[in-house]
C-alpha cells in the first residue's frame, strides 16, 4: 500500500514517522522543492512522546511521482487546501481516498467537490504535536484519532485504515458520525486557540485567569448555540467542561495558533472562530466575543512587522 502524507508541519511530521511503523510504503509531498530536498538528505525527526527518527525517507515535491497512492493524507493548515486540490487533483487516481486531518470545517466540503464524496473522509486527531525545526516535531501527547465518511457509510477500505493505524499503533475509531466529531473539536478549538494566540500564554495558564476563562467559555457557548442551530450532535454533553479538562490535560503545550504568532505566520483564524462568526451571520446569531477574538488575531497577523520590542 502506497500512502501520500499532504503537508511537512507538525501532524504530517508525526502521522508520516508513526505510520512508517506499518511497513508501508510512506511518502511525504511538499510543496517546497527545496525543503523536500533538505528533508530527504537530513531525515525526520520526533521527540517526545514517541522517539523515532527517519533515515532517508521518501519526500519529493512532485506529485506525479506518487500518482500511484491509494491513500492521500491531507495535513496543511485549511488556508492551503485549495491550492494543494489544484497541485494533487490530476494525480490521485480514481481508485485513491483522500483523508483530511486538518483543523476547522469547510475543508471536506472543498475536497468533495474535487473528488466525490464517497473518496473523501473526515478526520479528526487529538495527537499533540509541536514543529520545533525545519523536519524535527515534538510528539506532545497521545490521543485518538477519529474517522469516517459524511454520510456516515462503512466499507471495506475503512477497515483497511483501521488495520493501517493499528499496525502502527496509532488509537483509532471509526464513526458514523465524524461531522459530530469535528465539530466537536473546532468548538475546543474556537474556546482555546485565538485566546492563547492573543495572550501567548499555554492551555493550561487560560484557565487560571478569570479573565481568559470567561472569555474561552463565551467562546464556546456562542459555538455550540450555533451548531445545535445546524442540528449538529456534539460528542460531549458539557462543551465548556471538555474545553477545560483538555486545557488541563495539555496544561504545558502551546496551540497550533500561537505557535503561528510567534512564528510571525499566518493562522487558520478564518477556519476556527471565523467560521463560527460565518455560520452565526447565516443563522441570525449573533458571536460577539467570536468576532472579537477574531478581530484582534487578524491585527496581530497584520502587525507582525509593527511590533514593539523592548529596546
Amino acid at each position: 500500500m502506497k500512502i501520500v502524507i499532504v503537508g511537512p508541519g507538525a501532524i504530517g511530521l508525526l502521522l508520516f514517522s508513526l505510520l512508517l511503523r506499518s511497513k508501508e510504503e510512506m511518502w511525504l509531498l511538499d510543496k517546497d522543492e527545496e525543503r523536500a530536498h533538505r528533508l530527504k538528505k537530513n531525515g525526520i525527526k520526533v521527540e517526545g512522546v514517541s522517539s523515532l527518527k527517519a533515515q532517508n525517507p521518501k519526500v519529493t515535491s512532485d506529485p506525479k511521482e506518487v500518482c500511484d497512492a491509494v491513500l492521500w493524507i491531507i495535513c496543511v493548515k485549511s488556508y492551503d487546501t485549495k491550492n494543494v486540490i489544484k497541485r494533487i487533483s490530476d494525480f490521485v487516481s480514481s481508485q485513491a481516498l483522500v483523508l483530511s486531518l486538518q483543523n476547522g470545517v469547510g475543508n471536506v466540503e472543498l475536497l468533495s467537490e474535487a473528488f466525490g464524496s464517497q473518496r473523501v473522509l473526515v478526520g479528526v486527531t487529538n495527537m499533540g504535536a509541536t514543529l520545533l525545526d525545519e523536519g524535527v516535531v515534538r510528539h506532545a501527547g497521545e490521543g485518538e484519532t477519529v474517522l469516517g465518511r459524511l454520510d456516515g457509510t462503512m466499507g471495506a477500505e475503512l477497515r483497511g485504515i483501521r488495520e493501517l493505524f493499528q499496525k502502527s499503533k496509532i488509537p483509532l475509531r471509526l464513526s458514523k458520525d465524524p461531522v459530530g466529531v469535528l465539530w466537536s473539536k473546532l468548538i475546543i478549538n474556537v474556546g482555546v486557540n485565538a485566546l492563547s494566540a492573543i495572550t501567548r500564554l499555554k492551555n493550561g495558564r487560560l484557565i487560571q485567569f478569570e479573565g481568559t476563562r470567561r472569555i474561552l467559555r463565551d467562546a464556546i457557548t456562542e459555538a455550540v448555540k450555533v451548531a445545535k442551530r445546524k442540528r449538529i450532535k456534539l460528542i460531549y454533553d458539557d462543551m465548556l467542561a471538555k474545553a477545560e479538562s483538555v486545557c488541563e490535560a495539555t496544561a504545558d503545550n502551546i496551540s497550533s495558533m500561537l505557535a503561528d504568532v510567534l512564528n510571525r505566520k499566518k493562522t487558520e483564524i478564518d477556519f476556527l472562530n471565523g467560521a463560527i462568526v460565518r455560520q452565526g451571520e447565516s443563522l441570525g446569531i449573533k458571536t460577539p466575543v467570536n468576532e472579537l477574538l477574531v478581530g484582534l488575531v487578524k491585527t496581530i497577523e497584520a502587525s507582525y512587522s509593527h511590533e514593539v520590542s523592548k529596546s
